[in-house]
This record gives structure tokens, sequence and C-alpha cells, in this order.
């Protein structure tokens, strides 16, 4: 930073995380048409076990057997991407195209995720068909996703209690926790580190993961 302004040192934020949140539009029909599309495919299918610690984790596919609503919601994910997304050497012509995978997350009480990442993928999103709190605000319920700051453990392993001094006089945090909410959508570089914590409620909660990979479009076109 220039130290000639007469402040004092400057510190400047180099090298953010974007995490996109957005709000599904019309989500309580949307999320009915979901909610009955995934709990009856759970019934039809055994799932499988990837990250999720208990519960139900649907295949792959699901933007094969879900249907309408999940292409409506897979283009909102889209759009978001879209806009927060720049081809730094694209000359007015796209050079990438999206190539989508989702699945389908089911989790009754004691269910959880463990840390994990996506690699291969440029955005991971999250989207709450049903958050399982059923109104309360009681935070001992649990259930929360956590995006864990990429630069953890190796500056903390010695020195735990130090924190990087944020604008405002707050220290910097290791783990950024979201709360659920039914239609909420968050989106995040699939490289980030994420997980749940355990859920203490007695609802199920039902979620929708999505990766996007991007795909040369010479490749798609070959």
């Amino acid at each position: 930073m220039n130290s000639t302004t007469g402040k004092g040192p400057q510190a400047a934020a180099l090298f953010d995380t974007p995490v996109i949140v957005d709000q599904m539009p019309g989500a309580a029909a949307l999320n009915a048409e979901l909610k009955r599309t995934i709990l009856d495919r759970q019934a039809a299918e055994p799932g499988m076990d990837i990250s999720n610690i208990g519960g139900w984790h649907s295949d792959l596919e699901m933007l094969r057997w879900a249907g309408e609503p999940a292409h409506r919601l897979l283009e909102r994910v889209i759009a978001a991407a879209d806009h927060f997304t720049v081809d730094i050497k694209s000359k007015g012509e796209p050079r990438f195209r999206w190539f989508p995978e989702m699945w389908a997350n089911v989790s009754p009480a004691g269910a959880s995720n463990q840390t994990h990442t996506h690699p291969g993928a440029f955005w991971s999103a999250v989207y709450y068909v049903e958050d399982g709190y059923g109104g309360s605000a009681d935070d001992s319920l649990g259930g929360e996703l956590v995006l864990i700051d990429p630069r953890m453990p190796a500056i903390r392993m010695n020195t735990p209690d130090l924190r990087f001094q944020r604008p405002g006089q707050k220290p910097d945090d290791h783990e950024k926790w979201f709360r659920p909410t039914s239609g909420l959508i968050v989106i995040f570089p699939a490289w980030l580190s994420h997980a749940v914590r355990p859920y203490k409620g007695q609802g199920t909660r039902i979620s929708i993961a999505i990766n996007l990979s991007a795909v040369p479009l010479s490749v798609v076109q070959s």
C-alpha cells in the first residue's frame, strides 16, 4: 500500500473467495414438486455413500429423473455462475459451456456430511428444499453448511488463537456457517472445503447439490 497518505499502514484484502447467496423465486411451489420427486426416488433406489454420514444420497443423474423442476433450479444456478465468472481470454464469443451434475440428499436426525471438495468442477452449489427446522430458530438443531478457510490449517497449527484483523476491527474466521432455510441457494468454488454439521432436529432435511464443470466448446462441438 502507498505509505505516503499520512494515514499510517493500510491493509488490502487480496485473493477473496467468492460465495454467492441467492433465494429461489417461487420456492414454495418448486419445493413441493422437488420433495415429492426426491422422496419417490428415495423409496425406489438404495442411494450412495459418498460424503454423507447417514441419510440418503441419490445417484448423480438427478437432471435425468427429476424433470422440469430440477432444470428450473439449474437455470437459476447457471445464471448466477455466469454473472460471477469471466473468461479473461474471450474475444466476445463464449469458449466454454457448463456441464452440470446434480444429486439429492435426504437427511434425518443425526445425519451429516464430512469435509470434502469437488475436484474437477468450477462451481458447487447447494439448494435447500426443506430445512427441517419447522420454523424453529433453535441453533442447537445443527445442520449448518460449513465453508472452511482454504488457508486452514497451515497458518494456525502453531498459533491457533491468532487471527488477521479484518475491516471494522473484527478478527477473521476460519469457518463460515450458513444456517439453511428452504429456498436458499449457496454457490461457492468447488475447491473450497465444506461440510454439514450433524442435524439434531426431528424433521427431515432435503437438499440438492450441483456441480458445474467448464467444458471447452471445441470439445462439445467435436
